[in-house]
């Protein structure tokens, strides 16, 4: 019978017992190395902690990502994913009585300092969201809109990159015909992807993936999960999603989160078939949730 998550965690773990060690990190890092030899590590988490008021939310986050991977952010509801997905763009920063303490470099940049440029930032790290959300507009000024507010008129040059995004996002052969028709007339799937080739289209280097396939069809999440391998070539993606199943097709690292620890962090292969902490086995495998 599938156990509370909670109650688990009160009745059989202490902290000391299921809280990520460094020496944890430093195994993870130095299999990682072998799996992935050329690849760098662009995203440093360093000794994380972000409270909303008095509720600290995230406790002593330690995590490095390699560039050009896919890095899958699993627990339970509640247990921090989404706050933590936030954090790399800052778009906590709007909320009222929040802190944090620690550091996040991206490219050895503290993104956390208060003299960052945050809508640089945010240039440099695309977000897309649980539910489709289209400008409502037509499907060429929803990409066309971001490079316009920010000065670009070369109409040669929108064009391009209108055609370029909407191919990227695997959905220029479906929409071509019809860029001047409403965001809305596409279906949620090709809404969804509509929002990636926006992202896109700033250029970033990094994409946040906020359960982005909870609300489509199986069809739908398919392409979108087809998208996601082809995008990591040229980006680096966070993603959380609820779905197990979808976390070990399309990642390549795994975080596993509980009541706002990093509990494990490893390779997604041995997240799902040989976890270190029992917790962890017990989440992936539905036996607690």
């Amino acid at each position: 019978m599938e156990k509370n998550i909670l109650n688990f965690a009160e009745d059989y773990l202490t902290d000391d017992q299921w809280l990520l060690e460094e020496s944890d990190l430093k195994d993870q890092i130095e299999r990682s190395e072998g799996f992935h030899v050329e690849t760098q590590v662009n995203i440093e988490v360093k000794n994380f902690n972000f409270y909303y008021g008095d509720i600290h939310a995230l406790k002593k986050v330690n995590m490095e990502i390699f560039e050009n991977t896919v890095v899958g952010i699993i627990g339970p509801s509640g247990c921090g994913k989404s706050t933590f997905l936030r954090c790399f763009n800052r778009m906590n920063d709007s909320i009222a009585n929040v802190r944090h303490s620690g550091d996040i470099l991206i490219d050895r940049e503290n993104i956390l300092d208060k003299d960052q440029d945050v809508m640089a930032l945010r240039k440099n790290v695309g977000m897309v969201f649980q539910k489709p959300n289209p400008f409502p507009m037509s499907i060429y000024d929803n990409i066309a809109y971001g490079m316009r507010i920010n000065g670009v008129k070369n109409k040669t040059a929108i064009e391009c990159k209108v055609e370029e995004s909407l191919r990227d996002a695997n959905l220029w052969d479906e929409v071509k015909d019809r860029l001047k028709k409403s965001a809305m007339s596409l279906s949620g799937g090709q809404q969804q992807r509509l929002c990636i080739a926006r992202a896109l289209a700033a250029e970033p280097r990094i994409l946040l993936l906020d359960e982005p396939a909870s609300a489509l069809d199986p069809i739908s999440t398919a392409k979108i999960e087809e998208l996601i391998q082809k995008l990591k070539e040229s980006y680096t993606i966070l993603i959380v999603t609820h779905n197990m199943e979808q976390a070990r097709r399309v990642t390549d690292f795994t975080a596993f989160f509980m009541m706002g620890n990093l509990v494990e962090y490893d390779l997604t292969g041995y997240i799902f078939e040989a976890p270190r902490k029992r917790i962890t086995e017990y989440y992936v495998h539905g036996q607690i949730g």
